[in-house]
């Protein structure tokens, strides 16, 4: 199997620019030339396939949009384009791209000082450290502002309890992010390293998607960190949200990834597959799929690329990301489903990749918000209601608009 590029059918290369493009090129050659030759049998294995992390490296491409401290500083634009990539070739190394560069370090480029970002940041960009990123827990998920994890002060030292469920990267990192309230209730980052006492991280087995990368369950059973562990810029969930919506663009940008995979795999199946003495691409029905296929990932870029822009701009708001997430995921979702379909009984056949995207494309349409909470993230902000909470917002004391006269 070939990585090579969907057929951009409304020429919307045109809009980026010329160092993105170079740099989704060779994204996309790193992962054909390394990842795909050897992803299945990791996959099939549950494996994480290690020996790439130098090779990964050697792309400086870690941090992603983080500027400086030996990180490349993408535009978001940029960013998303090598998360596409990333998912086009195989949704766990992207995962495994994804926690390490936008959650973990970029939450200690928004949310740590100076001294935190210099002490961390660039063995992190070279790929030295591996970090992870501790918010969601066993018993909050969607919920994760309830998070019950404590932190209290202790002289010079913070101590941690509790426990984290999901955690990307967290039984290989050298370094996790855990997000705690402390005795007045805010909620603080602390970088815990790897080995500290105390602290446990078992590998979560059984997986049906996202197998070749390791997510962890952590207990902090009185985990002791320095003080200057804690992200000085942090004090309070808000500013975790902040990460959380810079992350989540990139999340829609990984549906897009899938979405384009597949739809190449089904392309290059429907014109080699042959039954009742054509290529099964001639029958009406296939190329229906095949084209209901391609107006959605057109779709799909063009909603990503706006977002990005509007995140480079500064003018990207949480609901925008939601929708984006939301609508890339779902429509990404079909997509797989029509190419798994279009291979008959060797869609279930991990040779011929489209099985892989399939069972990833359900753990990327949950992760960072399920396609029901973004909807709900959107509608309080389009009607200023929260339907979470019953809480109105000034948004929802505004006059309605007058209702257009009829023409």
């Amino acid at each position: 199997m070939s990585n090579d590029a969907s057929p951009d059918f409304y020429a919307l290369d045109d809009l980026l620019e010329p160092e993105e493009i170079e740099l989704r090129d060779r994204v996309r050659d790193f992962c054909a030339r390394e990842v795909t030759p050897i992803i299945n049998d990791y996959w099939e294995r549950a494996e994480f396939p290690f020996e790439l992390i130098p090779k990964i490296a050697e792309l400086g491409i870690a941090g992603g949009t983080v500027a400086g401290y030996g990180s490349p500083g993408m535009s978001a634009v940029a960013a998303g384009l090598v998360a596409a990539e990333w998912a086009r070739a195989d949704g766990s190394l992207g995962t495994f791209y994804g926690v390490h560069s936008f959650l973990a370090m970029q939450s200690i480029e928004l949310l740590g000082d100076e001294e935190q970002r210099e002490r961390w940041l660039p063995a992190m960009a070279k790929m030295e450290l591996i970090g992870a990123f501790g918010l969601t827990e066993p018993a909050h998920g969607s919920d994760a502002v309830a998070l019950e994890t404590s932190a209290r002060r202790d002289g010079d030292e913070w101590v941690l309890k509790g426990a984290k469920k999901w955690i990307g990267n967290g039984t290989i990192a050298d370094l996790v992010l855990i997000w705690a309230r402390d005795e007045e209730g805010a909620v603080g980052g602390y970088v815990v390293p790897k080995g500290s006492i105390g602290w446990t991280a078992t590998r979560m087995t059984g997986k049906t998607a996202l197998r070749a990368v390791w997510q962890a369950e952590i207990t902090l059973d009185e985990v002791r960190v320095p003080a200057e562990n804690k992200l000085a810029n942090c004090r309070s969930f808000k500013d975790v949200s902040v990460v959380l919506d810079r992350t989540r663009y990139t999340v829609a940008w990984r549906a897009l990834g899938i979405a384009e995979a597949a739809y190449d795999l089904a392309l290059k199946h429907t014109m080699q597959r042959e039954q009742f003495g054509q290529p099964i691409a001639g029958y009406q029905l296939v190329q229906e799929k095949l084209a209901r296929m391609l107006a959605e990932i057109t779709s799909m870029r063009l909603l990503s690329w706006r977002l990005s822009k509007l995140a480079d701009e500064g003018r990207m708001t949480a609901a925008m990301a939601s929708m984006a997430k939301m609508n890339n995921c779902k429509k990404a979702r079909a997509i797989v489903a029509d190419a798994r379909d279009l291979f008959g009984g060797d869609g279930i056949l991990l040779e011929h990749h489209i099985a892989r995207h399939h069972a990833d494309i359900e753990a990327i349409y949950t992760f960072e918000g399920t396609d029901h909470v973004q909807a709900l993230i959107v509608g309080r902000d389009i009607t200023g209601i929260s339907a979470i909470t019953g809480r109105r917002t000034p948004r929802a004391q505004e006059k309605p608009a007058d209702t257009p006269q009829s023409i």
